[in-house]
């Protein structure tokens, strides 16, 4: 096991190495920040300084280098908009993210699990086609338009719910969090609902025929010809062994909602990591956005990692040290 988990990180550290080249060479191809960092009345000598001070004059390998320099000290560089430390303002901003996407995943695994579980268990009813269709609409419509919907029908027309913002919130292990105060949780409820609805679909469908996979499976039957009840048939036979995929997606998906939640925090002017990302794309703010992407790096590398942990608590024949 030792031996497995030496190559895992060995395999981790390769891809994160691996990713530093790609994006760095990726976002330094891309435009010029200086046409935006100076002045276009600006001499010759005041764009020399500039260019110099954030070392725009070195030659790309140089300036890979001193990034990798500056990665291992966890320095990305100084905001060329906000003249900030890159990796703090994407910190001060993961709080807010970070918050979403676990509301979101919450409310994907607490809804998508048992009707997935329901539609896989009754296939022939009517509710669970109906459940279907409504994961097939879940899946089909843009994430932009269901946010405008929200915000027309629950905060416009009934006037229950808050547009934007994260309302009030309080200090808590050195962040600031909405869901801890009643103002801050109506403005959390409909970004989450509708950052949720895709991943709920997903979880959903998944559940439903891996339910479909396992029912027809001898040590179900096995167990149902014991005279076990059919609540610990399902929760104990059939729930724990569809979970290894569904631990999988929900994992992945995770990191998908914090890296991916862009649309999400524009429409309801979330101040999270997606919002910044995006007035940095926009900004040539590369400190900024490399700082952003090498988070998202690490941050997938060790969902991997923990995913393949929970294998082996999920189910013993997964091994860390399996060979395969």
């Amino acid at each position: 096991m030792v031996t497995s988990l030496i190559r895992r990180l060995m395999q981790a550290v390769f891809v994160i190495v691996a990713m530093t080249v790609i994006v760095f060479v990726g976002v330094n191809v891309i435009g010029n920040p200086v046409d935006i960092l100076i002045n276009p009345d600006a001499n010759q000598a005041e764009r020399a300084r500039v260019i110099a001070h954030y070392g725009l004059d070195q030659p790309l390998w140089k300036q890979y280098l001193l990034f990798l320099q500056g990665l291992i000290r966890g320095d990305f560089g100084d905001s060329f908009v906000y003249g900030r430390p890159a990796l703090g303002l994407i910190l001060e901003r993961l709080p807010a993210t970070l918050e979403l996407a676990i509301t979101a995943l919450f409310i994907a695994v607490v809804v998508g699990l048992p009707l997935g579980l329901y539609a896989g268990l009754y296939p022939g009813w009517l509710s669970s086609r109906i459940i279907m269709t409504g994961s097939i609409l879940g899946f089909s419509l843009p994430t932009f338009w269901v946010g405008l919907m929200l915000i027309m029908v629950f905060a416009v027309e009934l006037g229950w719910l808050p547009t934007n913002g994260r309302g009030t919130t309080i200090e808590f292990l050195g962040g600031h969090w909405s869901f801890l105060t009643q103002d801050g949780l109506k403005h959390l409820l409909l970004p989450a609902f509708n950052l949720a609805l895709f991943k709920t679909s997903l979880i959903l469908r998944l559940t439903r025929a891996g339910v479909q996979e396992v029912l027809p499976q001898d040590f179900v039957k096995f167990a149902r010809a014991k005279g076990l009840r059919e609540s610990r048939v399902i929760f104990v036979h059939v729930l724990k062994n569809l979970m290894i995929p569904v631990v999988t997606i929900i994992g992945l998906e995770f990191g998908s909602l914090i890296a991916f939640s862009v649309v999400t925090e524009s429409i309801f002017a979330w101040p999270g990591m997606g919002k910044l990302i995006i007035d940095s794309i926009n900004l040539l703010d590369r400190p900024v956005i490399v700082a952003y992407l090498m988070m998202m790096v690490l941050l997938f590398v060790v969902l991997n990692f923990v995913i393949d942990v929970c294998y082996t608590l999920l189910d013993p024949r997964v091994r860390l040290d399996s060979k395969a």
